[in-house]
């Protein structure tokens, strides 16, 4: 029957195959459907349902990049009136010596080639769904649609189906090849063409219709939206496919990391090429990500993970390796940081404890330490879980005294600038790193103390001192800021510290006799200025840095930006 088709008319009682007498492309392969149709509630799926339609002049493609319980592509080929699919994992590759495993899949209706949605939970297929590329295909040798479909389906039957594609992303010859391994399991391939290439096509992660990304359809689309494991999902590989690790070095992850420090400068500016970020008052802390397993440490490499177990938690859910870097913090209602609330976290439980992340050091194997801060961020912000312990510190760009001015009204610590094309450079304190406080600070290593005086109980002032050149230099005395259990708490960390000899070179003038101890407590002091001899001028006690070690506190002065 040379030259002739079968097509399906439908009437009301249902569909009847006849004969055509001229050659047409069949309308809908109903049967081919019936899995397609089985594995779907219509009611709750925005799926289109197995309809009648006729097909165009030219054979259609659509590949469908799917958020399911694994993120992957969907590979969609027009032939016998459906759209015969396969899942591709991996996705497409334009490199000839890449071979991608193709699971054959149900066919799906024609129409689904324009579909793109949330399919709801509890649904077959669940997720996000984009329209990745799409276009028209034939077989290299056909002259027509016909000939095309003719010589696909013969391809189809022996597991080896030879197509041309005209897409946005996808051009040139590929192969579909059946393997021994079972009938579901094909490779797919690219042909060496004027279209091969090592570039990475995955990179272009928008839909071709909509130009959303998987994340932002989501979004979009709220009342569907699927539950924050599978949006994570999509956020990594979203991230690892894109281009932000072409050119990061592959290294083992480095561990014990020593923090990149900032310089401090008297006053905020503007710059176009600086980055604004909230100075959080809280404890600096490294996370490292490997394996499910997390070390979340300070600046002098004391553990965190028993003192914030919830942090650690989150950060196990993570599914990546990482080392990130952060602030962790307490905040009250407001949303403003506490310090002391963060101290007191573990026994009262008071407050919504956070950890800031601002940066990322290491990501899946690559050392992201040499890239721009604004690439790193960048990835960090795609990568970061969506999790109540864990949020990304945000910046604004160039814009630094405004900010200033908001951050000090609302009563917060001071600013971070940060140079957008700076390198993270492990334990060093840099200018491309900035400060800006809105009020001084000192941090002060306490070198003794003085007799109580009247009603007050355990001391009076502490004596402070800061290293230059290995040595202990006295900056004054602060009696000030003291609460009675704070007075308390500091003398029992002090009475075992007690020495008879000065830690300082020379024995300075207190305003009282004074008790000396082994300078090994940090503490932070406000003060409103340098006084010319380099003592300052009306230090009040802010609280303890056992975050800190002695050896690290130096004198900071304000630079000029």
């Amino acid at each position: 029957m040379s030259g002739q088709a079968w097509t399906i008319t439908f009437y009301e009682k249902g569909p009847v195959l006849i004969r055509s007498l001229f050659p047409e492309p069949p309308l809908l392969n109903v049967m081919g459907l019936k899995e397609y149709q089985d594995k779907r509630r219509f009611e709750e799926t925005p799926e289109p349902q197995p309809v009648p339609g006729r097909p165009g002049d030219q054979l259609v493609f659509v590949v469908h990049k799917h958020a399911a319980r694994a993120l992957h592509y969907d590979l969609r080929l027009e032939l016998a009136g459906v759209l015969k699919s396969w899942a591709v994992p991996k996705g497409p590759s334009l490199d000839p010596a890449v071979k991608r495993l193709a699971v054959k899949v149900e066919d799906h209706p024609l129409d689904y080639q324009d579909f793109e949605g949330v399919i709801p939970e509890g649904n077959y297929g669940a997720g996000a769904v984009i329209v990745w590329d799409r276009g028209f295909y034939q077989h290299p040798a056909a002259l027509d649609r016909q000939e095309s479909e003719r010589l696909l389906l013969d391809g189809l039957e022996k597991g080896n189906l030879k197509l041309v594609l005209a897409g946005t992303k996808l051009k040139g010859e590929f192969a579909l090849v059946r393997t021994k391994m079972d009938e579901k399991s094909w490779l797919l391939l690219k042909k060496k063409d004027s279209y091969a290439t090592k570039e990475d096509v995955l990179k272009e992660n928008r839909s071709v219709v909509s130009q959303k990304t998987l994340e932002e359809l989501v979004a979009a689309h709220p009342e569907d939206a699927p539950g924050p494991q599978k949006i994570n999902r999509i956020r990594l590989r979203e991230a690892l496919e894109s281009a932000d690790l072409e050119d990061a070095p592959v290294k083992p992850m480095p561990h014990a990391i020593n923090p990149m420090l900032a310089t401090l400068v008297r006053e905020p500016f503007d710059q176009p090429d600086w980055l604004f970020e909230v100075k959080w008052d809280g404890y600096r802390a490294i996370a490292e990500i490997q394996d499910g397993q997390v070390a979340l440490y300070s600046r002098n490499q004391i553990s965190l993970k028993k003192k914030y177990p919830p942090i650690t938690e989150s950060l196990e859910k993570c599914g990546f390796a990482a080392v990130l870097d952060g602030e962790i913090v307490v905040v009250d209602d407001q949303g403003r940081a506490n310090f002391q609330m963060l101290q007191n976290y573990q026994k009262s439980g008071r407050g919504h404890l956070l950890y800031y992340v601002f940066d990322l050091l290491f990501f899946q194997g690559h050392d992201l330490t040499p890239l721009p801060l604004l690439r790193r961020k960048e990835l960090l912000k795609k990568i970061l879980p969506s999790d109540p312990h864990l949020k990304f510190s945000d910046h604004v760009r160039g814009e630094g005294v405004l900010f200033f001015q908001v951050v000090k009204d609302k009563g917060l610590e001071g600013i971070v600038a940060k140079h957008s094309h700076s390198p993270y450079l492990l334990g060093k304190r840099t200018r491309q790193w900035l400060k800006i406080k809105t009020q001084l600070t000192q941090e002060c290593v306490i070198a003794g103390f003085t007799a109580p005086q009247g009603r007050r109980k355990y001391f009076g002032s502490l004596v402070l001192g800061v290293f230059e050149d290995n040595e202990l230099i006295y900056v004054g005395h602060s009696g000030g800021g003291f609460g009675a259990k704070n007075l308390q708490k500091i003398s029992a960390r002090l009475q075992p510290l007690i020495q008879p000899e000065c830690p300082f070179k020379t024995e300075p003038a207190t305003n009282a006799p004074a008790t000396w101890v082994k300078p090994e407590l940090v503490c932070e002091v406000a003060f409103t200025d340098w006084t010319e001899e380099g003592l300052m001028r009306h230090p009040v006690f802010s609280r303890l840095r056992e975050d800190k070690t002695a050896r690290e506190v130096v004198r900071e002065k304000p630079e000029e930006v």
